[in-house]
């Protein structure tokens, strides 16, 4: 076995990787989907289209069924015996109520992040629903939020109602999903003034009954007129469906998301076969592996550097979005929702880059001891070494564990795999990665701090956000530093086992 190509000299150590890791993430996108992400349609869409009525139409419900807080979102899905629960951060459980009221949930100091409905329909044993906030509240963070989901999840349903538009912002959402495997459909519902009536001399069809006389059908001209001002703006769509609902039925867009259910869940199932290459297999060390123990401290160091900077950066520019909430926006009230959402989307961001930065470790450092590139199968028997000794190697509070932004602008930590499920607006499946998630987020004590009517003052405001934003840059940036330093002795013990017995013995 030949080793593969090495960074050369004077070239950074994190400036090239392995081919599996891709380029470094410097912002949240479309995720590529993983053959273990459970099947999903995200809806999304502005506020007045009917989504819920969309949404209860699909599954037969009454539209109340499906209503969450402000900002949640929520994950339907199939179960025998139907719950509801509100996932809330900071919490290690999730807050149970009754599914068969339509009621937002019980009162909690601050409003979760998803709230997960279960029933017993036949439409979710094929795939889940999840319902999103409206688009004009998402905001940048909200909007790289919903990306990442819906890449994960494989399908977006955007609805939207006859007597609106599209705004800059879902059009600069939609060409982001434009081009990529994300099945794209769309939803148009008749909104407070029905259907548009069509152009005089337009014929579009005739009328039963009478044959021979031209008239117009208003709802294929008001879904044609919508189809025609997205493509002038998102060419990338023109093979998405488009499915206006009539009077509440949505049966050719439940036979549409079934036929997609089953195509790609084939695809996923083959995406990954029963046993990985070199999963089982003996594995030796190269005659010559190189020096590959300084490099993995070069390299560790390098890497834990780039992603504490460009973190840095992302808060910064944080900084001044939320100034401009304080001042031009909802002002002090809005402060606790944005900040959340902020900190959602940096949460994503920061672990995706440790994940990139842990995958280029193991494949750059152990491709020197055992020939690059890796298999998928050694590769996995390296990270699962590494992540059993990670625990032993922690000084300090767990890896596992929750930010929590307090009411002083301080930061409190919650551990437990649990409390950081809590955080996730979609859910994830179990991780395979070899570091557990970053998850940062604001505590109850800050909704009811800043929307209580006495604390309005903008100029408060700003301190305590830049206090808080502080806060969090140095707690992250410690974070990071002590999981990359975990990550550089767990792996330089295993893959000096290795290199000690000629094989490997993970």
């Amino acid at each position: 076995m030949k080793p593969g190509p090495l960074h050369h000299l004077g070239t950074p150590d994190d400036a090239a990787g392995s081919a599996d890791a891709g380029p470094f993430p410097e912002r949240l996108g479309v995720t590529a989907t993983s053959p273990h992400e459970p099947l999903a349609v995200i809806a999304a869409g502005p506020a007045g289209a009917g989504r819920a009525d969309v949404l209860a139409a699909l599954l037969g419900l009454d539209a109340g069924m499906l209503s969450a807080p402000a900002g949640s979102w929520l994950v339907v899905r199939h179960a025998a015996v139907p719950a509801r629960a509100a996932f809330v951060p900071g919490y290690r459980q999730s807050h149970s109520y009754r599914p068969d009221l339509p009621a937002v949930g019980p009162a909690l100091a601050r409003p979760p992040r998803r709230v997960e409905l279960s029933l017993p329909e036949p439409l979710l044993k094929r795939l889940a629903l999840v319902d999103t906030p409206d688009t004009g509240a998402l905001g940048l963070a909200g909007n790289r939020i919903l990306l990442d989901a819906v890449g994960r999840a494989g399908a977006l349903l955007f609805v939207i109602a006859a007597d609106q538009s599209f705004s800059a912002a879902e059009l600069n959402l939609l060409a982001e999903v434009a081009g990529t495997r994300v099945r794209v459909l769309f939803a148009v519902t008749p909104g407070t003034g029905g259907w548009a009536a069509a152009p005089e001399g337009t014929v579009v069809g005739q009328r039963s009954g009478e044959p021979g006389s031209p008239t117009v059908d208003p709802v294929a001209v008001t879904v044609e007129a919508c189809r025609a001002a997205l493509l002038a703006a998102v060419p990338g769509l023109a093979d998405a469906r488009w499915f206006p609902i009539l009077d509440g039925d949505a049966a050719d867009l439940k036979r549409a998301l079934v036929a997609w259910a089953s195509d790609e869940g084939l695809c996923r199932a083959s995406g990954e076969p029963p046993e990985l290459p070199g999963e089982n297999g003996r594995v030796p060390v190269l005659a010559e592996p190189g020096d590959w123990s300084e490099q993995l401290d070069r390299q560790t160091r390098s890497i834990a550097r780039r992603i504490r900077q460009y973190l840095a950066l992302e808060l910064a520019k944080m900084h001044l979005r939320l100034v401009q909430e304080i001042l031009f926006g909802a002002g002090c009230a809005g402060l606790p929702q944005l900040l959340d959402r902020e900190m959602e989307a940096l949460s994503l961001l920061a672990t995706r880059q440790c994940d990139h930065a842990a995958r280029v470790l193991v494949d750059d450092t152990a491709g020197r001891l055992f020939g690059a590139p890796l298999a998928a199968g050694v590769r996995r028997r390296i990270y699962q070494a590494v992540r059993w000794s990670m625990p032993e190697l922690t000084t300090g509070p767990e890896l596992e564990r929750v930010l929590l932004i307090t009411s002083t602008a301080g930061v409190a930590g919650l551990s437990g795999a649990a409390a950081i499920d809590a955080l996730s607006a979609y859910p994830v499946p179990a991780r395979s990665e070899v570091l557990p998630p970053v998850a940062v987020a604001l505590s109850g004590g800050c909704w009811q701090h800043w929307r209580t009517p006495g604390n309005n003052d903008p100029n408060a405001a700003r301190a305590w956000a830049q206090r808080a934003v502080r806060e969090v840059e140095l707690e992250l940036s410690r974070e990071v530093a002590r999981r990359f330093e975990v990550i550089r002795i767990s792996l330089g013990t295993v893959l000096s086992d290795a290199a000690e017995h000629g094989i490997l013995l993970a």
